[in-house]
């Protein structure tokens, strides 16, 4: 029984959109299970994917949160 878990920062990808939408979502867990059934033989109503939205400012990089490693790479010089 596989278990995947995705793990995105919360923000929107869509024009009007704060986060993920459903359809997105709906696409993610259809993969998963679709790919896990065609490389290793999973039936896909034995694979679960769990969908794990983070807060900008909860997700971190090169030291900083997002907001901030995202602004100091958009600083010239």
């Amino acid at each position: 029984m596989p278990i995947v878990t995705i793990q995105v920062t919360r923000e929107g990808t869509v024009a009007g959109a704060d986060r993920t939408t459903s359809e997105q979502k709906a696409a993610i867990h259809k993969g998963i299970a679709d790919l896990l059934q065609d490389v290793l033989g999973k039936d896909p109503e034995d694979t679960f994917v769990i969908f794990q939205e983070v807060e900008l400012e909860d997700w971190g990089r090169g030291g900083l949160a997002v907001p901030a490693w995202r602004a100091a790479r958009n600083t010239p010089g």
